[in-house]
């Protein structure tokens, strides 16, 4: 049975035919023969995109069978992995290795091929996404040859393919540049939204990793400052027993049966997020870098987010506060801001500039459509560009003003795929149709 559905509900496929290679070997074959036959075909990762990126109709690549370190540089602290390896289970590889991924996102289910092509990122003013940890790649192009790039060698693939879309050709394997295991500390607490948004600058600026959740209705945000601790420090981290209550009965089983309650009787949703914002808990503890980071997600939404300048932050929350009473429909999840510094890449979201990433979600199967249209019309008047894998309406000549580098990126995918081999309607419409000439 090939049919598939991504995590969200929001996007399905059912390809002609599904390819689960085992080697590079079978992975080249797979792509020479598709595009051979004039065929098209798409990797599909874990399904953790909120946008029909991964979409296949033709040929789709399940990479469940291509997982795993293939060789490590311990002195280098350089990992090699095979592009279908979930994040979880890289994470526990390099924890046995002694080794960490410098900064991750809050969830851990994607492949480390699909989260660099999204674009996936964490929190922390003085870091970049998972992309910029990327030392090498090595791809499979349209032709079914294998490349390798790095900023050496291949430069202008590089800069393209850290940010790749899939649209450049099938990521086999990403040599990372890793740092020697660290412990973080965590500091989680409710606080007053105008306190926390006063003190937003100097909170990024102090702290590694700052974040914080507002929940709409609510005056109180849920506010996470991680911090590195030094080499050796002992790990203090939550009992069994606090964590499954924290992070499965409070984040997971007590706040979905509330957004289920708010779904069935939409006026509940206001005092309901009133009530969710004033219970809010505080916690302090500390571990392992990977176990503070990433937190289980098991209560499904919809999401878009958009990267602002940094700067611009006060005034679009500002906006985004205001918004959010004169919808028709209440919101029943909270908004999630996080930080990145500015990078070099292509089609990064955070190309050039510091910024600000502000998430909007709702509940799996309430209305959502007027609340992300008129977010994205609040970003688009400080430039906001939307995370390639949560949901936004923006095409190619909207994207090409958002992107320095837009047209580079197009001359590239030209170069290394001019007939098509790795697009889909949804890669068609952010980065327009493959242009030769």
């Amino acid at each position: 049975m090939s049919g598939w559905t991504n995590w969200a509900g929001t996007a399905s496929a059912d390809p002609r035919r599904v390819h689960t290679p085992r080697s590079v070997a079978e992975l080249a074959e797979v792509v020479a023969g598709a595009a051979k036959a004039g065929r098209r075909v798409r990797a599909r990762g874990s399904g953790h995109s909120f946008t029909p990126i991964a979409v296949a109709d033709s040929d789709a690549l399940d990479l469940t069978h291509w997982t795993g370190i293939e060789s490590v540089d311990i002195d280098a602290n350089l990992v090699t992995v095979r592009s279908g390896t979930p994040l979880h289970r890289l994470n526990a590889e390099l924890d046995a290795l002694g080794l960490a991924m410098t900064n991750l996102g809050d969830i851990d289910a994607q492949t480390i091929a699909g989260a660099v092509s999204t674009g996936t990122h964490g929190t922390g003013a003085r870091f970049g996404g998972l992309s910029t940890q990327i030392e090498r790649l090595e791809l499979v192009l349209a032709d079914g040859s294998t490349v390798t790039c790095s900023a050496e060698v291949r430069p202008d693939l590089f800069q393209a393919a850290r940010v790749g879309l899939g649209a450049l050709g099938v990521i086999s394997h990403v040599t990372l540049r890793c740092e020697p295991s660290f412990v973080v500390s965590a500091q989680e607490r409710p606080e007053p939204l105008e306190q926390v948004l006063e003190g937003f600058d100097e909170s990024a600026a102090q702290n590694d990793h700052f974040e914080f959740y507002w929940f709409p209705y609510g005056k109180n945000a849920l506010v996470k400052r991680n911090n590195r601790e030094p080499a050796g420090t002992t790990r203090r981290p939550l009992s069994r027993a606090k964590q499954f209550f924290e992070y499965e009965i409070m984040e997971n089983v007590a706040f979905g049966a509330l957004c289920r309650l708010g779904r069935a009787v939409p006026r509940l949703v206001q005092p309901l997020g009133r009530f969710a914002s004033a219970v809010l808990s505080a916690r302090e503890y500390s571990d392992l870098s990977h176990r503070v980071f990433v937190t289980h997600r098991g209560v499904r939404f919809v999401e878009s987010e958009y990267a602002i300048p940094r700067e611009t932050l006060p005034h679009v929350f500002r906006e985004l506060r205001a918004l959010v009473p004169r919808l028709e429909n209440p919101v029943a999840f909270p908004v999630e801001v996080r930080v990145a510094a500015a990078d070099d890449i292509w089609l990064s979201t955070a190309h050039g500039r510091d910024s600000a990433y502000l998430a909007i979600h709702q509940f799996v199967g309430m209305p959502y459509r007027e609340y992300f249209a008129s977010f994205a019309a609040i970003v688009a008047e400080v430039g906001g560009r939307p995370h390639w894998g949560k949901m936004h309406d923006l095409d190619a000549a909207a994207l090409a003003k958002l992107y320095p580098r837009f047209d580079d990126f197009r001359r590239v995918r030209a170069e290394v795929d001019p007939a098509g081999v790795f697009t889909n309607p949804y890669v068609d419409r952010v980065l327009g149709p493959v242009t030769t000439g």
